[in-house]
């Protein structure tokens, strides 16, 4: 737990009995892994105590006034973990000045649960100091809110602090005095800013994750819905974030909140069945420890071993993986072992396989091969006491603390250039320079996609024939591995070895495979490697390539793509495209000239449908520039409707029209509108209102737009809407085995198929898919554009008159 001093000892004596216990039921946040003994899931069941118990501890919160013991309390236990690293004796004036000021600045500001806000940057800062964060990095996260919810600027902040303050607290600072249309819009722009201010320097996402996890900590006062929002976002971006960095005392407690707010009754089940074997658990642990610890003072090797923590979100993650209960899975009984040398590592290692038999397959060496975030440590499995298997995991002292703290360890050791810290760090984050590679091509969600599926997906581990380890994104082929070498590689890349072996540039490679690359000056990219290279990265140098390399070519194919779209998509080319129109979309896409346009289409950068839809919009608004005179036509034919006999009550399928709640409403076959769509009401006689989408061509084409009426989709929305896709394919033996696989995946269920293949051995496939929103269905076809052989994934609109 926490150091609390005598003084702090005191004081809290004269605290009521009833404020003293909601305050020790904070302290579960002190407890680090230094504590760890033999209770091998100690950490994450107080936290689980906590979190079944939280109710009550949120009606007790509201039903308190006072707050100024805790806001001390806070204060003077950062103080204290400052001082437990931080020698200078000016560090505490400043941590003071920039308190005080976040508690003017702040006033009386109050959090969701009733709390003063000041206690919200100060418990940041103390996760922080946990860290071991330098001082810039503590004070910017005591002021990381106060440019954001008070008058206070960035230029401000300057002024007091200085420049390396301003910037880390900007860039913590959400996107807020920008118009997006929705919060998904700003939320994605805010990640965008927070990877490029993260790039530059790596504290700025520290500071957020310490943010993410006091938010998490105290979320149980929100709505359900807004819990699991923020959650699932937490989930995804969050967790994985903070496990690439290394950092895993807050990738856990993230893990473990997000499961208990995404998955309540599970969470609760796994709490229940692990407290009923904690002590049948806690037996054989010791008892193994005990052994291993005898032979290893007989054997003269100084070293540390206690249990191992286990946290409720990976017990979960590996019964859903292995299709398996809690008695099936192996590492719950687990031991740690920390030394001073490596070589003392693989003296511990063969000194328990001599004790117990090790399981097969079960050995993982990652201080020979460390993971990405720089994890090093031998992993092995033992049939161990009472016939039980027993994960055994060693490491040393320097192993341990970069495996707890992560990136964080670089405060630590960053002036220790002999033990290679610098270098250390900077392998750390190399990942983050590809990230910039994307700003370039890909918009906001796109880029949250990438990343999702990229940088925080599971990885492949290959080796150069120099034997140097590459990890690239799951999924990746020969050509990935080439752009990761090097641009020009990718660029003058004819083919491929893998384990010495010729083999297709689309071969998906695996962990271990040992991969060369065949090149040849005359070489250049192919259009085809767009649909078939695994990582973002590899699509974004393509791109880059064609976008400088072929203008000429880039304009015309761009051309061509447009015109085959928009047939496609069921207009006519030339009545959308007047130059007016098109010189309006140039503005919204962000170039500066037509050509630019066409070229950015032709070589991928912008997407031929996205160009077509902005060109629809405009012409719908002039259509409904058109149509003001025909309004008196379009209320009388509302009002008539609103006469007509109602059959549905309460904002039917999820949809509103013009405010009214009892109307009988229809969702379009002809283009499935799904919550996220911009959609539009057709007064239909006799049967109500009937939601098109705003591109449907039944729509664009109507003759009677004085029957068009505004509607919009309620906030909350249930049950799921289908939607049709078509999927573009080269034809394979098991493509739509593939295909289902990331629909199952996605939690995606098909209703209806249809699949053609011509002579060409091109599939066309036509499903009906199941899916809850618009997000959903973009993060669904960008992980089928993944899938080997697929070359392009549209949603239908269906046909004028269906």
């Amino acid at each position: 737990m926490a150091v609390i001093n005598e003084d702090m000892n005191k004081d809290k004596k004269n605290v009521s009995t009833e404020t003293a216990k909601k305050i020790n039921m904070t302290e579960i946040f002190s407890k680090t892994l230094d504590d760890e003994t033999i209770h091998t899931d100690a950490s994450a069941s107080t936290l689980a105590d906590f979190l079944i118990n939280e109710e009550n501890y949120i009606k007790e919160k509201a039903k308190q006034h006072d707050f100024s013991f805790e806001v001390k309390e806070e204060y003077d236990r950062l103080i204290t973990k400052v001082q437990s690293y931080n020698k200078d004796p000016k560090a505490l004036e400043w941590i003071n000045k920039a308190y005080n000021l976040a508690a003017q600045a702040h006033g009386k500001q109050v959090r969701k649960s009733g709390e003063p806000y000041i206690i919200h940057p100060l418990s940041v800062a103390y996760i922080l100091a946990e860290l071991q964060m330098d001082l810039p990095g503590v004070i910017a996260a005591l002021l990381h809110d106060v440019v954001e919810d008070t008058e206070y600027t960035r230029e401000d902040i300057a002024k007091m602090f200085g420049e390396e303050v301003a910037f880390l607290v900007d860039g913590v600072t959400k996107l807020s005095s920008f118009h997006y249309t929705d919060k998904e819009d700003q939320q994605t722009e805010n990640f965008r800013k927070m990877f490029l201010a993260m790039a530059k320097d790596i504290r700025v996402v520290v500071i957020k994750l310490a943010d993410r996890l006091h938010n998490m900590r105290t979320l149980g006062v929100f709505r359900r819905e807004k819990q699991q929002r923020i959650a699932r976002e937490t989930l995804e971006i969050y967790a994985p974030l903070a496990h690439r960095l290394g950092i895993y005392n807050i990738k856990w407690e993230l893990e473990d909140l997000c499961f208990h707010y995404l998955h309540p009754e599970e969470y609760k089940n796994l709490v229940r069945q692990m407290k009923q074997k904690r002590r049948a658990r806690e037996e054989i642990v010791e008892e193994t420890m005990k052994v291993l610890k005898e032979h290893l003072d007989k054997s003269g090797i100084k070293a540390k071993v206690t249990g191992r923590p286990k946290h409720f979100y990976s017990i979960y993650k590996k019964m859903k993986k292995q299709h398996k209960d809690l008695s099936q899975i192996y590492d719950l009984y687990a031991v740690r072992v920390i030394v001073d040398t490596i070589p003392q590592c693989y003296a511990v290692l063969g000194l328990a396989h001599s004790l117990w038999k090790p399981l097969p397959n079960r050995f993982k060496d990652y201080i020979a091969v460390p993971k990405p975030n720089l994890y090093q440590s031998l992993h092995t499995t033992v049939i161990g006491t009472q016939g039980q298997p027993v994960e055994i995991q060693i490491r040393t002292w320097e192993m341990h603390h970069i495996s707890e703290y992560g990136v964080a360890a670089h405060w630590r050791y960053k002036e220790g250039k002999a033990n290679g810290g610098a270098s250390r760090f900077d392998s750390k984050i190399s990942w983050l320079r590809h990230i910039l590679e994307w700003q370039d091509t890909s918009n906001s969600k796109e880029f949250v996609n990438a990343l999702k599926l990229d940088v925080f997906s599971d990885e492949v581990f290959v080796f150069t024939p120099k034997g140097d380890v590459i990890n690239l994104p799951q999924g990746s082929i020969p050509l990935d591995f080439a752009y990761r070498i090097h641009t020009e590689i990718g660029n003058h890349c004819v083919g491929a070895k893998v384990n010495n072996k010729m083999v297709p540039l689309d071969t998906k490679l695996k962990n271990g495979d040992i991969v060369s690359i065949v090149t040849s000056k005359s070489a250049k990219p192919s259009y085809d490697w767009l649909n078939i290279v695994g990582a973002s990265e590899s699509r974004s140098k393509i791109r880059s390539w064609f976008k400088h390399e072929n203008r000429e070519e880039n304009i015309a194919r761009g051309q061509g793509l447009l015109v085959e779209e928009a047939n496609r998509m069921n207009q006519d080319w030339k009545e959308l495209a007047s130059r007016n129109r098109l010189d309006e979309v140039v503005h919204r896409v962000n170039v500066q000239f037509l050509d630019d346009m066409f070229a950015a289409v032709g070589y991928g950068g912008i997407t031929p449908k996205s160009v077509i839809l902005n060109l629809m919009n405009i012409y719908n608004k002039e259509v409904k520039t058109r149509e003001a005179a025909q309004g008196a036509k379009s209320a009388k034919a509302f009002e008539q409707l609103k006469t007509e006999p109602k059959r549905k009550q309460v904002a039917p399928n999820g949809v509103l029209v013009k405010g009214e709640s009892s109307l009988e409403v229809h969702l379009a076959k002809c283009c499935n509108p799904v919550p996220g769509d911009e959609i539009i009401g057709y007064i239909t006689r006799g049967r109500g209102v009937t939601v098109h989408r705003l591109d449907c061509p039944n729509i664009v084409n109507t003759d009677e737009p004085e029957r068009l009426i505004e509607v919009t989709w309620i906030k909350q929305t249930s049950g799921t809407f289908q939607v049709n896709i078509e999927i573009v394919s080269y034809d394979r033996t098991g493509l739509m085995a593939d295909i289902l696989a990331v629909l199952s995946d996605n939690k995606t269920s098909v209703s209806s198929a249809n699949i053609n293949v011509n002579d060409a051995g091109v599939a066309t496939m036509r499903l009906g898919i199941q899916i809850k929103d618009l997000q959903q269905l973009e993060y669904t076809m960008t992980k089928i554009r993944r899938v080997k052989g697929v070359h392009s994934v549209e949603r239908l609109k269906g046909r004028k008159g269906n």
